[in-house]
């Protein structure tokens, strides 16, 4: 307000009202003393008591102004009064954290200097301000529960990157995550800390004491007696290892959790607090009193009804009010405790947000009378303070607090002025927004109350052969089936009250996607999804940089809210355009992969780099798609991705150790709630398409140009006048149907990608919760059996068992209720249906991107991982809380999947190394569960036949270990002694491992599932193998070269690991050498099962010797059989003995797995063929010189005499085996079938001893038959066989086998390296 020559105007903006002294009415409404009256009522002076209308001075809008600002005035104190300077504290105000040289080690600090990310191994900071008397408080917002200590110092403390704020004399601290206390020594003290929670520092300097509190409850003295005197003052401090971050409030907000007699260390602004608190007083008395005019009286009324209806009266008083108020309300202070507080009163009387139009009303007031800077910052800190408020909140049992903050930003967000200036500016770029969706777990059960809400807890006490829970036990007892429905109850009370707050979340983000608001420029929804697909570059683009990301608990919330919203706004649109798609039928169209219209940042493509693409297939995006590349732009993309390389290892490159301030390029995810995007990351340049002038009669090539994310407007996402918008390029093979706002499908893009940034991750994550129920259910039954096992005399032993029987209840009564919340907000039926959901959506983008041929090597690779990851966690995560079976269409789903993973892992269009890998490890592990292995029979079956054809490519030169292990688990339950779902060694221990990555882990715990033998896929591999001889040889050739590798490998291993035993000093074999060790047994054994495999399928392989290669791959076969007997069955040997040392690593090293296998062929070869094919096998079998009669005898356990056996010999291309170490370390009993009546079989065994029989005579005769060969006559190459061969043109000569074996990978002659043009049978001439 100005006041010139009596006339006041209002100067802040032109409402078009005035009061002038020359108009004796200046409403021309209202008279004179109704005016006064309304105006004494509106601005009551504090200090006149209540008087009669009649004595008191009039008052009219000239007088207005300077009655407020005497009534603002009335009880502030005199400025010589004001102690800027409070007793005992020394410092600048307002206090903030030291970055200039209160500091050890590399620290982010926020904008506002009140928020700390860790950056090195134990970074320390403290503040500004000091205090030396008296008592004070300051707060800290634990941001990540990891190792911090937060306390005092005195300035003489030192820290270093080992020693922080505790470890010193001077210094003190409270550790929650250890839940500890420091000064210089370390006790138990207080309570464990969580992300969310508040810690209060408090500090008597009076009594010499320091206190912590936990979220407002004092965990106790800590310190007592600490040094006070001249020269010692105490500064808080922190002292935070890598990636922990917090926030700290010295007093620039309300204290969350004041304490009765301690000041914050910042003062209050005391004054604008009390003048805020007035003037919301005035605006108040506005809302609750109105005019009549007629009867020339005021009226009292409900606030809550108040309307803006233009009255000049109302207008001219709230101006004034606000002429004060406004420039208040930019103060984050007195946003937080005045109007935070009075818009969260408005909502107290419960009721939907709709039932509450004040806050729009009032938010229409802001934007009228305040100015644009004004209302924005005030906006802004509201925000602020709201999701401050919401994310530290307690948990408490109807989760109030929650409901009560989130309500409140519904209503401010239902605005639709006030929603659009949030999310151009607020939302994304200056707040963790993503917050507001967030529910965290509670880290103590008790407090969060769920102890009254789920008063009985039930965990599983039933549990199969293998140690997994049964899911309905056939023998559960009455009292635990009612104490398993008194905790499912509990578990939908909690259920339901969750569902409240995330139904809020919904609606903030229906919100947010309205795409109708245009009264006030560019819709919600197109602002929205240009900042989510910034926001979604900063998290792909910052994997390396782990303080830069949005943390991975909060995006699984905020997916789990996006797809709900996005498919009711998606299922809305569908209900106004019928033959549009339902989101059941969700999917990405592919021409959002190479159009250009959609960024996708540097992610990954099937096919390669996008620009390599644009530059093989620009041929076909022309001619399929009617899309031209630039070849200008095509270098200019090149260039650009050199250049962000450049600027990308710049921002990477480390200053100095210094406290970022400002001197680094900081993350745009920092550690303040809600502060923290001063430096963003810069969008990388999305490629679109220029918009056509008018529409396309027919098609034309289109050129594209580039336009950055934050460019783009409604046109150029949903397109207008001909021009497809998104989908522009449509191939021939895409169907002309309309499927959904092109908006809604970027979106749906966007989730696919989020689930693969982290989601799919912390999905893994929290299933440690239900494997920890699970331990300790099973130690619980253990103890109980050993209490009822233990006899009465031995008190001492029922004591300790008793003890242990009550730390497992409390600990499984504890971990019951956190795993009922993380069912409830994680794993619940309506979040596995998001996640089935995203599974189909991701399978039908596959499958319509394959449509276009060469074009799906533009589809991004993530699309595959999430089909691939999400199936994995529908399996693994969600059950057995909710079954895959009850899911609708879930056969079909899994039918198409397995479809996508048999084309696919051996698609030449797919280049990338990782996602081909993934690809083989998903259906390695799907085969191995009978559903999906099903699912795979389903598939139509010229794609199954392609399968089984890429499965039996030659293993050379590529990554051939899953192919075998796919083809392994199509014949286990086939095999020789090959029914069994674990060794019988170990039975006891566990399958799962919890660090390996999801489809390893996945593939890990698969191994372990019963056999589910493929007898359709066995025909095929039979088939092809028959038919095509080149492709059978080829194959086999390879598993034989690999076996022979993989055997030789493992033997020199052990070999290591025995002379690293036997050495007199104390020794640790390196425990990765053990696993590589394990690793190349378990390949040797699974490598012989797919020998064994194709032998019993396809016999004429090495038994037809009319088939080229047979004799020869017979013979190497025998060689390698032999070479692996005479290693693992003889005495005191080197296998025994390292078995027998048990170590850690190589548990899965035994005689049974690998003997059974080798068993299982030579009884195919010899016992189950026909006449003739038995005599080859036997006779090829008994001629090689490695062959031993012992070792089949030691199958049997049957003592054998080995002296008139061959010595051992070398096995046929590989490096020479190192020969079996003499002595034993101890005794073990002969290894025999007898002994596993468990997994032999009764037919089994006799086919053994019908074999060892046959080759007993066998033997004999051929001993008797054999005459003796000159040392002429033999190969020279192997020395076992008579010369039988001559090269030609070289004529040099050995035995058939050796050159056969070494035609098929060389054809240089042994001797002279000449090229072999063909090879004659040589028979010796008689001699002269």
């Amino acid at each position: 307000m100005s006041t010139k020559g009596g006339v006041t105007a209002l100067t802040r903006r032109n409402y078009r009202l005035a009061s002038d002294v020359d108009k004796p009415r200046s409403t021309g409404i209202v008279n004179e003393k109704l005016l006064s009256d309304y105006l004494h009522h509106v601005f009551p002076s504090t200090k006149q008591g209540p008087t009669v209308a009649s004595l008191r001075k009039p008052l009219g809008f000239q007088d207005l102004g300077s009655h407020l600002e005497k009534l603002l005035a009335e009880g502030e104190a005199p400025e010589a009064l004001r102690d800027p300077f409070a007793e005992g504290r020394l410092g600048p105000q307002p206090v903030v954290l030291d970055h200039t040289s209160g500091f050890e080690g590399l620290l982010f600090v926020d904008d506002d200097l009140l928020g700390v990310i860790g950056h090195s191994n134990f970074s320390s900071i403290r503040a500004t301000t000091c205090v030396f008397k008296g008592k004070w408080a300051y707060e800290v917002l634990i941001s990540s529960q990891g190792l911090m200590q937060i306390g005092w110092c005195t300035l003489s403390c030192r820290f270093n990157q080992e020693e922080g704020v505790g470890d010193t004399p001077d210094s003190y601290a409270y550790d929650g995550n250890r839940v500890r206390k420091w000064n210089v020594t370390t006790t138990n003290y207080g309570k464990s800390w969580a992300a969310g929670d508040i810690v209060s520092c408090l500090i008597d300097l009076d009594e010499g004491t320091i206190t912590f509190c936990l979220n407002g409850q004092s965990l106790g003295t800590a310190f007592g007696g600490i040094k006070t005197g001249p020269g010692v003052a105490y500064f808080p401090a922190i002292s935070l290892s890598f990636k922990e971050s917090v926030a700290f409030n010295f007093g620039s907000r309300p204290l969350r959790y004041p304490a009765d007699g301690y000041l914050p260390l910042q003062d209050p602004p005391t004054a604008d607090l009390l003048k805020a608190h007035r003037l919301l007083g005035c605006i108040k008395n506005v809302l609750s009193t109105s005019i009549d005019a007629q009867d020339e009286k005021l009226l009292e009324k409900d606030s809550a009804a108040w309307r803006l209806h233009g009255e000049p009266t109302v207008l001219i008083a709230l101006a004034h009010i606000f002429n004060h108020f406004a420039p208040l309300m930019c103060k984050v202070y007195l946003v937080e405790d005045v109007l935070m507080n009075f818009l969260l009163g408005i909502l107290e009387g419960g009721g939907s947000v709709d039932e509450h139009p004040l806050i729009q009303q009032l938010l229409d007031l802001f934007w009228l009378l305040m100015e644009d800077h004004e209302v924005n910052e005030c906006l802004k800190q509201l925000m602020m303070s709201l999701l401050r408020a919401y994310r530290f909140s307690p948990i408490i049992p109807d989760l109030g607090f929650q409901i009560h903050y989130l309500r409140l930003t519904t209503a401010i967000l239902r605005h639709e002025k006030s929603r659009k200036y949030l999310l151009n500016n607020v939302t994304f770029d200056v707040l963790r927004s993503v917050v507001f969706f967030y529910i965290k777990t509670p880290l103590r059960v008790k407090e969060a109350g769920l102890e009254e809400l789920i008063p009985t807890t039930w965990w599983p006490t039933h549990f199969d052969k293998e140690g997994k829970d049964e899911r309905e036990p056939k023998d559960e007892s009455s009292d635990e089936r009612l104490r398993r429905r008194a905790y499912e109850r509990g578990c939908q009370r909690l259920k339901k009250r969750i569902e409240v707050v995330e139904d809020l979340q919904v609606q903030i983000l229906k919100l947010l996607l309205n795409n109708k608001d245009k009264t006030t420029g560019e819709a919600s929804r197109y602002i929205f999804l240009n900042k989510f697909r910034k926001f979604l570059q900063e998290n792909a683009s910052n994997r390396g940089h782990p303080t830069a990301l949005c943390p991975p608990e909060y995006m699984v919330c905020f997916l789990h809210r996006l797809i709900t919203a996005v498919r009711s706004s998606w299922d809305e649109g569908s209900r106004k355009f019928p033959s549009s798609l339902s989101s059941e039928d969700a999917y990405v169209p592919p021409q959002l992969f190479y159009n250009g219209k959609v960024d996708y940042f540097d992610l990954q493509r099937l096919g390669g780099l996008l620009s390599h693409l644009k530059k093989t297939l620009k041929d076909d995006l022309a001619s399929k798609a009617n899309i031209v590349i630039d070849p200008a732009e095509i270098q200019a993309a090149s260039m650009d991705d050199l250049d962000e390389d450049e600027e990308s290892g710049a921002a990477q490159r480390p200053f100095g150790a210094a406290a970022m301030g400002g001197a680094l390029a900081r993350p745009s995810w920092l550690s303040s709630p809600t502060l923290g995007r001063a430096n963003r990351f810069l969008s990388t340049a999305a490629v679109s398409l220029m918009t056509p002038r008018r529409p396309l009669s027919q098609p034309e090539k289109v050129k594209v140009r580039t336009l950055a994310v934050e460019q783009r407007t409604e046109e150029d996402i949903e397109g207008s006048h001909g021009n497809d918008g998104l989908l522009l390029g449509r191939p021939q093979e895409e169907p002309d149907q309309p499927i959904a706002d092109k908006s809604l499908l970027e979106i749906v893009d966007g989730i696919v990608m989020m689930y693969n940034l982290s989601v799919h991750q912390q999905l893994g994550k929290m299933v440690v919760v239900a494997d920890e129920v699970h331990e300790y259910a099973v130690a619980l039954k253990d103890t109980e059996e050993k209490i009822a096992r233990c006899p009465a005399r031995r008190a001492d032993i029922l004591e300790e068992l008793h003890k242990s029987q009550k730390v497992f209840a409390e600990k499984l009564n504890h971990l019951s209720r956190r795993l009922a919340w993380i069912n409830a907000t994680i794993y619940s039926k309506e979040k596995m249906l998001d996640v089935y959901w995203l599974l189909c959506v991701c399978i039908r983008t596959i499958e319509h991107a394959d449509n276009t041929a060469s074009l799906f090597a533009f589809t991004p690779e993530f699309y595959l991982n999430v089909a691939m990851n999400a199936y994995s966690a529908l399996k693994n995560y969600f059950s057995p809380a909710n079954s895959m079976d009850e899911l609708p269409g879930y056969e079909e789903t899994l039918t198409q999947l397995a479809a996508i993973l048999a084309k696919h892992f051996a698609d030449p269009r797919i280049v990338g190394t990782d996602i081909k890998d993934s690809l083989m490890q998903a259906l390695a592990s799907y085969v191995c569960y009978p559903q999906s292995l099903r699912a795979v029979e389903r598939i139509p079956e010229e794609q199954r036949v392609a399968m089984m054809r890429n499965l039996l490519a030659p293993y050379e030169q590529r990554p051939w270990a899953q192919t075998n292990w796919i083809l392994v688990r199509l014949w286990r339950g086939c095999g020789f002694g090959y029914r069994y779902t674990r060794l019988p060694h170990l039975l006891k221990t566990k399958p799962e491992d919890a660090n390996l990555p999801s489809l390893q882990r996945d593939l890990s715990i698969a191994s372990f599932q019963k056999p589910c033998p493929s007898l359709l896929l066995q025909r095929h591999m039979a088939e092809l193998l028959s038919l095509d001889k080149d492709m059978a040889a080829s194959f086999l050739n390879s598993v034989l070269n690999q076996l022979n590798w993989a055997f030789s490998e493992f033997i020199g291993m052990i070999q290591e690991i025995q002379q690293a035993a036997e050495r007199p000093e104390r020794n640790f074999v390196d425990t990765r050498q053990l696993k590589v060790c394990a690793t190349c047994f378990d390949l040797s054994v699974s490598l012989l099962r797919v020998l064994e495999m194709t032998v019993s399928l396809v016999p004429e392989i090495f038994l037809d010797w009319t088939r080229p290669s047979a004799e020869l791959l017979l013979r190497r076969l025998a060689q390698l059989l032999n070479q692996v007997l005479n290693r693992v069955t003889a005495e005191k040997n080197l296998f025994d003995r390292v078995v027998n040392l048990r170590l850690p690593g190589l548990e899965s090293v035994d005689h049974y797995p690998i003997l059974v296998a080798v068993t299982g062929i030579l009884v195919r070869v010899l016992v189950d063929g026909d006449a003739q094919g038995t005599s080859r096998a036997a006779s090829v079998l008994l001629s090689d010189p490695c062959f031993q009669l012992h070792s089949i005898q030691h199958l049997l356990g049957e003592p054998g005499d080995s002296s008139g056996s061959s010595a051992a010999c070398r096995p046929a291309a590989a490096a020479p085996l190192a020969p079996a170490a003499a002595g034993s370390s101890s005794e073990r009993k002969h290894f025999s079938l007898h002994a596993y009546a468990d997994y032999i079989s009764l037919e089994e065994k006799q086919k053994v001893e019908d074999m060892l029989e046959f080759l007993t005579e066998e033997s004999k005769q051929a001993a008797a038959s054999t005459a003796p060969t000159s040392e002429e006559d033999l190969c020279p190459i192997c020395y076992a066989h008579s010369i039988s061969a001559v090269f030609r043109p070289c004529s040099h000569k050995s035995c058939k086998a050796c050159i056969n074996q070494h035609l098929m990978n060389n054809k240089d002659c042994f001797f002279c390296k000449a090229t072999i043009t063909g090879v004659e049978d040589y028979s010796k001439p008689p001699p002269s």
